[in-house]
């Protein structure tokens, strides 16, 4: 067959907004709510701790109303998933000699399932559980309206919009315990999806991601967040993550910040990272160390603990938003291709590579090759191919190289950097 190549320069667009933007996942983000955010926020926050050992069985307060509040939440909206929508719990027992919980505690996550018509799958996580700075304190008014009702608020508004949209990947909302205690629910689950053989494409995780005012600098903004990445097929999906949001919302832009997370402190999309999955985290921009893990209390008319009146409900919106073009825009992809190779034998100007071709052909109409500078963050040019090798005229010795694959509808895969 012909070789079909359309080489395309880009010099401020981003790669992804290269294509006709997708109109439901427009629509999608622009139903994204302030008010059903806010609403999920005071709920959570009325449980009045969610603490890993507060109580299990009591009907309004601790981690068990929490739980049992959620399960019956995402359960109200089966039916507006022609039956691809599922929730359970998952059980597990943790704690005791050795850990950060001075005893043994069976603790829940709560598990949708967005059911998609293909194998890739995709993760999206937010821990529910909450504290103050004492770590065993499991009594104390600890409403973690931020940290972490922001992320959890991201994941419930999202489930809503997307309920009722075939996709072809199937999406898991996994709304985890014990975080603030050793990243225990996330670990609990990496174990299942390597057990299980989940397909998994990309796990993002929304930790805190409603406070705009940093705390001491008093510095502000609300149009800017963080990506957390490590090094790897994690960069490409945060820098996926960048350049979709860049297409479909507004006044937001997206920090890239190459390491995994934030110094000292860790997030649950570790453990999935440290299974092999490709993995980030979305988080605010600035943080407030008045609010995080502090008794709620007034001192020198400072106002300190986690409370709604701190989280920026727009902000939330908008970090929402991000994770629905996102999330979207990947379940709508194709695979991403692999075993992408770059002859390094022949001394030459010229740059060849092949790969393997995506799985599922029917969902592939061709692939970009997409290039960068060495010393540039994100990719800055791309070649259009309906092959599976291509000589181009750009040095090896001066550029970094990917592929990745394109949709009939022009939705693009992760992608896989040469070797």
């Amino acid at each position: 067959m012909k070789n079909i190549i359309f080489f395309i320069w880009f010099f401020i667009s981003p790669l992804i907004a290269g294509a006709q933007p997708d109109r439901e996942i427009m629509r999608c983000v622009s139903e994204v709510s302030q008010d059903s955010i806010s609403s999920y926020i005071a709920t959570l926050t009325g449980f009045h701790t969610r603490h890993n050992l507060s109580s299990l069985t009591d009907p309004d307060k601790g981690i068990g109303a929490a739980s049992r509040w959620l399960y019956q939440k995402v359960a109200g909206w089966i039916p507006l998933s022609g039956g691809r929508l599922s929730v359970e719990n998952i059980q597990y027992t943790t704690g005791g000699s050795g850990t950060r919980l001075d005893r043994k505690a069976e603790l829940t996550n709560v598990m949708a399932v967005l059911k998609g018509t293909g194998s890739q799958e995709i993760l999206l996580l937010a821990h529910y559980d909450s504290r103050v700075d004492d770590n065993s304190d499991s009594t104390s008014f600890a409403p973690g309206a931020n940290d972490n009702g922001s992320g959890v608020a991201c994941l419930l508004e999202s489930i809503r919009i997307m309920a009722g949209i075939p996709l072809q990947a199937t999406v898991r909302f996994l709304f985890l315990s014990g975080e603030e205690h050793g990243l225990l629910g996330a670990a609990c689950m990496a174990d299942m999806a390597r057990s299980q053989g989940w397909n998994v494409t990309a796990v993002i995780n929304f930790d805190m991601i409603g406070n705009t005012l940093a705390g001491e600098t008093g510095h502000r903004d609300n149009t800017t967040t963080r990506v957390f990445s490590a090094e790897g097929p994690s960069r490409e999906l945060a820098r996926y993550i960048a350049e979709t949001a860049t297409t479909y919302v507004d006044n937001m832009n997206v920090a890239l910040i190459y390491r995994n997370d934030r110094y000292g402190r860790g997030g649950d999309h570790t453990p999935f990272l440290n299974a092999g999955y490709t993995a980030v985290r979305i988080c605010e921009f600035h943080e407030n160390y008045d609010r995080t893990h502090q008794l709620v209390r007034e001192e020198n008319n400072t106002l300190f603990g986690d409370l709604p009146s701190g989280v920026d409900n727009e902000y939330v919106r908008k970090n929402t938003g991000i994770g629905i073009a996102a999330v979207m825009s990947l379940a709508k992809a194709p695979a991403a291709p692999v075993n992408v190779q770059m002859n390094t034998r022949v001394l030459s100007n010229y740059t060849e590579l092949e790969w393997e071709p995506s799985s599922g052909p029917g969902l592939v109409k061709g692939y970009y090759v997409v290039i960068r500078e060495t010393d540039q963050s994100r990719w800055q040019k791309k070649i259009y191919t309906e092959e599976t090798r291509i000589r181009i005229p750009y040095s090896k010795d001066n550029y970094f190289f990917g592929i990745c694959a394109v949709g009939h509808e022009g939705h693009q895969s992760l992608v896989s950097v040469a070797d």
